[in-house]
């Protein structure tokens, strides 16, 4: 699914996104926002690529990092939920992940992402993928990870 079906399935619907991004850094909310009438559907996000963003401006407890990693379902749920509390959306992605060039602290591997989502008087979710670590960046492929969306908005 790539960003104007989201746009088209948010804008049919009178539904909101925003975006919480780590290591994608702005990818999936430039993408979402370079389709004419995106004001529709998204007001924006946060960049919280790293230090203490995660925490200081999403409201992730302090904890989550220490404990569980900067790249797991803890912290891409918590990144996602706080996005879409702080931009008042009815749903929010998140991504975190290990773009290289060497392995994350915790030996994930290069282009392991946990993508999180955050529904409005719903469940937050997020689900882990692994792309290829060779050719392109997987910073760059990871934006057309967003799919959770298609399915939490049943199209």
């Amino acid at each position: 699914m790539d960003a104007k079906e989201i746009a088209e399935i948010l804008t049919a619907r009178e539904k909101t996104v925003s975006v919480a991004e780590a290591d994608t850094a702005g990818l999936i909310g430039y993408m979402l926002g370079a389709i004419p009438g995106s004001s529709k559907y998204f007001p924006g996000g946060v960049i919280a690529y790293t230090g203490g963003l995660k925490e200081k401006v999403l409201g992730v407890p302090a904890d989550v990092s220490p404990t569980h990693g900067t790249v797991s379902s803890e912290m891409a749920k918590g990144m996602a939920r706080g996005a879409r509390e702080l931009c008042g959306t009815d749903y929010a992605v998140s991504t975190t992940g290990v773009t290289g060039p060497a392995a994350g602290r915790a030996g994930l591997p290069i282009g392991t992402f946990w993508i999180g989502l955050s529904v409005k008087n719903g469940e937050d979710t997020a689900i882990e993928i692994h792309l290829d670590g060779t050719g392109m960046p997987a910073s760059r492929r990871s934006p057309g990870c967003v799919s959770p969306i298609r399915e939490r908005t049943g199209s």
